[in-house]
């Protein structure tokens, strides 16, 4: 491993944490504005909006006008809009905001994986793939403390979100790399891929819906239960190290057995623990962080599970088209999160939430059931091993264990 890369992480590291910080802010804040539920979710919903544009988009301006331009204009508009976010206290305005937020990010995001990549090569790349996608969930569950260092009702954290991300990039700023290319990439049809995996593909989906709804609506679903900054600080950070600390363990399991069966038990028990939080929350009842943090850990492993399953059914050099397709999934259900979970809110009051990742759990169990007897189990020999995963970019998809450097081939039309 270069030096670059672990300045490379700490800058990107401090990025995330105003970008965490940022998330959970505007989660609190838009109830104290009067925002409905469904309302906030809309908002929340308009960062994987942008976060989607932005995958699209951003290539293009890459290829256009180099990495350091890009990189240093959406920077400011990151920094900027966190600012206007304190400035405008408007639904409407908060929506266009929040796109313009998840595009900057995302092609932050795409230059420091570029980079990355370019110091990533040989056997390093899954090891290089793994510390960046933990310390990315380490850095985002450490972000939620600094809500406490102000006044959610005033402008003074939507500033210090701006201060993170801008000294976030400074050390990425002054590392000397080489500017790195972005390929063209064609677009993977997604029915090939529902052909090749249709279990894997769905349960990208499921994640993706649970894993928005829990960065769109877990701090509003906090704020409507009047829990105070501290405790909602620690629901978060709590979910998200669960995430970060069980994915290992959780995903090794899969490895040694059915992956089927894993994915299947995963989503019937964070189902359970979904309903867990619900009822302590509401109850009054002690145990709110450990049920958090178990909730985390199988919530967050069921992304790199599906994956893995999908990757089963792969060939040789197809790892890297396909993925990339099953990361646009994800984020499709990640925009659908907020969407779904400010409704159940709104009808059903705070346990609306954990309500809708239930039942997304469970669809997910009962499809997988469904799919065990259409399918026979893949031999553990020819598994592809787990990786853990968190929603990032498909360019730091080249860096997974299994990515074939050769030029990808094309997925096949049958399956």
């Amino acid at each position: 491993m270069t030096r670059t890369i672990p300045v490379l992480l700490s800058g990107l590291a401090l990025l995330l944490m105003g970008v965490g910080l940022l998330g959970t802010l505007l989660g609190v804040r838009a109830p104290l504005e009067s925002f409905s539920n469904i309302q906030t979710g809309m908002i929340m919903a308009g960062y994987y909006a942008g976060y989607l544009a932005g995958t699209l988009l951003v290539p293009g301006m890459i290829r256009n006008v180099g990495h350091i331009r890009v990189f240093a204009a959406l920077t400011a508009v990151a920094a900027a809009s966190c600012l206007v976010f304190g400035l405008a206290i408007h639904p409407w305005i908060w929506l266009l905001l929040r796109a313009v937020s998840g595009l900057s990010v995302v092609g932050i995001y795409m230059v420091v994986e570029s980079w990355l990549n370019e110091q990533s090569t040989g056997p390093i790349r899954g090891r290089i793939f793994s510390i960046y996608m933990m310390s990315t969930l380490i850095a985002l569950g450490a972000g939620q403390f600094l809500l406490l260092l102000g006044d959610v009702s005033g402008l003074q954290l939507f500033a210090f979100a701006a201060v993170a991300i801008s000294l976030g990039v400074v050390p990425v700023a002054v590392t000397k790399v080489t500017e790195p290319r972005i390929e063209r990439v064609v677009p993977v049809k997604l029915t090939q891929l529902m052909q090749i995996s249709p279990l894997g593909t769905f349960g990208v989906f499921a994640a993706g819906i649970m894993s928005g709804a829990f960065w769109g609506m877990a701090p509003v679903f906090g704020q409507r239960l009047e829990l105070d900054e501290g405790q909602i600080a620690m629901l978060m950070s709590a979910t998200i190290f669960g995430g970060a600390t069980l994915q290992w363990p959780i995903g090794h399991l899969s490895d040694l057995i059915d992956r089927r069966v894993v994915l299947i038990s995963i989503s019937l028990a964070a189902a359970a623990s979904a309903a867990v939080a619900a009822f302590v929350v509401i109850g009054g009842h002690p145990g709110l962080v450990p049920s958090a943090f178990i909730y985390g850990g199988l919530m967050f492993s069921l992304y790199g599970i599906s994956v893995a399953h999908a990757n089963d059914h792969l060939e040789q050099g197809q790892v890297l088209e396909a993925t990339r397709g099953l990361l646009f999934i994800f984020g499709f259900g990640a925009l659908c999160g907020p969407l779904l979970g400010g409704f159940a809110m709104e009808s059903a009051g705070p346990v609306g939430l954990p309500a809708i990742s239930a039942a997304t759990a469970i669809a997910l169990a009962l499809y997988g059931l469904y799919r065990m007897t259409r399918r026979s189990p893949t031999p553990l020999d020819a598994q592809t091993r787990f990786v853990p995963m968190v929603r990032t970019t498909p360019v730091s998809l080249e860096m997974h264990p299994d990515a074939d450097p050769e030029p990808e081939l094309e997925l096949p039309r049958d399956s």
